[in-house]
């Protein structure tokens, strides 16, 4: 099972320095309006500080969202929500899920299912991709509000000709031929899972199946095939199997490598850079694991559930639906560099404007596999990550039985 790895003072000290121990979601606010408690990470951007004020400007009075902010990171931010959730903490009035804690929270019992008229407002004019990540056993967990793909970035000054529709077998070869890098995130931690997975459903398979049933297979092998031919090239960056998201960003800002695989807040970074940089950003659809298929880019984002144990349940439902609006996403999309969830936002002058491939961005998320949709995601990401780390000791021809049996423990409770 997940390994925590942190003590009971530590938690209790994040909670503290937080402002959320004892939130009370049934205290009074402004003008007698219901206090309502949005748990999401920390957005520095300015984002979701502006949707919460034009919620609670709407309201009229009927209620006000409290924005408590949780870690940027996405491990932490799981930890602290699920130990509150496991309490019945009725504090938790909406939640800002990762796209992978949809089944986990749902199985649980710790968030409401949207039915009925809610259900059909958080589903339309919705991106394929991004509803994916909402439905489990039938049902739709959360609102779609923000998502995330990565791309394909180049360097124009270094690759004149788009790699549009390329292979990783050929953008490897074509990397290593120039003598130059592929940034990929290749260390122990949920990157390593999201590159897998893309691989994995580029070539046409899956991890697990929707009833959590091992669906390993040839296709694992493949992955692995692309994974360590990258990692023993001269495609390779220096420190392939430590890098981040970051590390890639850093790596291909250097010029050492004049490819990268990432989401699209390096291109908004990229314009703090001397000399232009920005401008000799190109970029292109998520490479093909297999030449006769369509690429399946990453899903990521940030759905927005409500708390099953929340005293204002309904109320809550109208918070979390007005902060999904399209107005809000666009908002999110200026401010933060988070795409939106809405198909119609894509066509928008002022996205246009902050995402010049916004239309790719838009074909790559339609197009896009969420990771696997199970209770167990936590112990199988982990079961991922064991199996194709490091990526250059990798043995293809034993991927498949060795991520099979991992993946059974964790579907058991095991350790593995």
């Amino acid at each position: 099972m997940r390994r925590e790895g942190r003590s009971r003072w530590w938690i209790a000290a994040v909670l503290v320095a937080l402002g959320i121990a004892g939130c009370g979601s049934d205290s009074e606010g402004g003008g007698g309006a219901r206090t309502l408690n949005w748990y999401v990470f920390n957005e520095p951007g300015g984002a979701y500080e502006q949707a919460v004020k034009t919620c609670n400007e709407s309201a009229r009075g009927r209620y006000r969202i409290n924005y408590v902010r949780l870690p940027t990171d996405a491990n932490q931010q799981r930890e602290l929500i699920v130990r509150r959730l496991a309490a019945k903490d009725s504090d938790i009035d909406i939640i800002g899920m990762d796209v992978i804690w949809t089944a986990e929270f749902a199985e649980a019992g710790w968030i409401k299912p949207w039915t009925g008229a809610r259900q059909r407002a958080a589903r339309a004019g919705r991106l394929a991709g991004p509803l994916k990540t909402v439905e489990y056993d039938g049902r739709t967990w959360a609102a779609p509000f923000t998502t995330n793909t990565q791309l394909l970035w180049f360097n124009k000054d270094k690759v004149p000709t788009p790699p549009a529709g390329i292979t990783w077998d050929e953008l490897i070869d074509r990397a290593a031929k120039a003598g130059t890098g592929i940034e990929v995130q290749g260390n122990q931690y949920e990157g390593l899972t999201v590159w897998v997975n893309a691989l994995i459903a580029g070539a046409g398979g899956e991890i697990v199946g929707e009833q959590g049933q091992d669906r390993v297979g040839p296709t694992a092998e493949t992955a692995a095939r692309i994974v360590h031919k990258l990692a023993t090239s001269r495609a390779a960056p220096p420190g392939l199997a430590t890098n981040k998201e970051d590390e890639a960003r850093l790596g291909f800002e250097s010029g050492r490598s004049s490819y990268q695989i990432n989401y699209t807040f390096i291109y908004a970074s990229a314009a703090e850079l001397p000399g232009g940089f920005q401008k000799k950003i190109g970029w292109a659809r998520y490479p093909r694991t297999v030449a006769d298929r369509p690429s399946r880019p990453p899903i990521g984002g940030i759905n927005l559930g409500v708390g099953a144990y929340s005293k204002n349940p309904d109320l809550a439902f109208d918070a979390a639906q007005c902060l999904a609006r399209p107005e809000n996403q666009l908002v999110a999309s200026e401010k933060g560099g988070l795409p939106p969830t809405t198909e119609a936002v894509y066509d928008d002058p002022k996205l246009q404007k902050a995402f010049p491939f916004a239309d790719l961005l838009r074909e790559s998320i339609e197009a896009g596999a969420p990771r696997p949709v199970t209770p167990a995601y936590s112990d199988i990401s982990l079961a991922i990550q064991r199996t194709f780390h490091p990526p250059d000791e990798i043995d293809p021809d034993e991927v498949v039985s060795k991520l099979r049996e991992r993946i059974e423990k964790a579907g058991e409770g095991k350790i593995f």
